[in-house]
């Protein structure tokens, strides 16, 4: 079991656990987007016969414009991954990871240290946040922490609802696969002051996102309803699926997002059970503090989310 890691691999799951895939699966253990994509009209051979723009001028452009800041304190990275990893390459010293949190943190910051209270991670020099976080799907207000912290520097995944781009010990990740469901593509881009951004991107190699990313997310970010969609759509149905997996006899943690976590005994127990009836949702092991006592499941389409409910019913 040590290699299931992350949600969103059904096969992986159910080779691991010795169950057999049906044919039809419901996968709740991603948190990416399912709203339908707009219509997208990309020239694929030409984008994959020709190299990328290196810089990505044209998406950083863009994202200047809407954060209202230079483009030059802007990177993009193949997917916020390959950014948490380069990151450690600079500032793995002396850092706390606020768990429970993303386990790629854990894996590229291999001499951090788990914290479970903003009390306890300042006191490091480099701080790791995801914001809301994930699994949790609970959302911290940072502004006052940050600005009483100034020796400290915030890496912060995410972060949206506080403008914190401005202050200069505070570097954003923010990850395009899941809001517009490119984790194929794999892009994502970093704010943070320009002599940081200078040091990132002198270690990473020319290319690194590739043209046809750049293209569709250029298309998403440009599109001003798809967000807008996308929100509507889950603050209508993320609080009614809660609730009835909670009419169930189930506790359900309370979560600012679309996933959220729901408190159980042995989450592997469940998880296996779940996968006997088509129905994949996230474990919890690999989370520092949860430790396999809750499983976490992502908003669907509402009659797939009934099938998830009845599913637990029969638990």
């Amino acid at each position: 079991m040590h290699n299931i890691i992350h949600g969103a691999n059904p096969e992986n799951l159910y080779r691991c656990f010795g169950v057999p895939m049906p044919e039809k699966i419901y996968d709740f253990s991603t948190n990416t987007n399912i709203i339908t994509w707009p219509e997208v009209s990309i020239n694929v051979r030409e984008l994959a016969s020709r190299y990328p723009d290196p810089d990505c001028r044209k998406l950083r452009e863009v994202v200047a414009q809407r954060e209202g800041i230079s483009p030059n304190r802007i990177l993009f990275t193949n997917g916020t991954n390959e950014a948490i990893f380069l990151l450690s390459e600079f500032f793995g010293d002396d850092t706390a990871i606020l768990q429970p949190n993303y386990s790629e943190y854990a894996r590229a910051f291999t001499d951090a240290h788990d914290v479970f209270t903003l009390t306890d991670a300042v006191s490091f020099r480099h701080v790791i946040i995801t914001n809301p976080g994930n699994p949790t799907g609970r959302y911290i207000h940072l502004w006052n922490v940050i600005s009483s912290n100034p020796r400290t520097l915030f890496i912060i995944l995410y972060e949206e609802r506080e403008r914190l781009c401005d202050f200069p010990n505070v570097i954003i990740l923010r990850s395009l696969t899941k809001i517009f469901h490119l984790s194929g593509a794999r892009i994502g881009y970093v704010i943070a002051p320009e002599d940081i951004i200078s040091r990132l991107k002198s270690r990473l190699p020319s290319w690194n996102v590739n043209a046809i990313a750049q293209e569709l997310a250029l298309v998403f970010l440009n599109d001003k309803d798809f967000c807008g969609r996308t929100r509507n759509f889950y603050r209508e149905h993320t609080p009614k699926f809660m609730n009835a997996i909670g009419e169930l006899g189930f506790s359900v943690v309370n979560s600012s997002v679309h996933f959220f976590l729901v408190g159980i005994d042995d989450d592997f127990a469940v998880v296996k059970e779940l996968l006997r009836h088509g129905v994949v949702v996230r474990h919890t092991r690999n989370f520092p503090g949860l430790s396999g006592k809750h499983i976490r499941i992502a908003t669907r389409q509402p009659e797939e989310n009934k099938i998830l409910v009845e599913a637990m019913k029969r638990l």
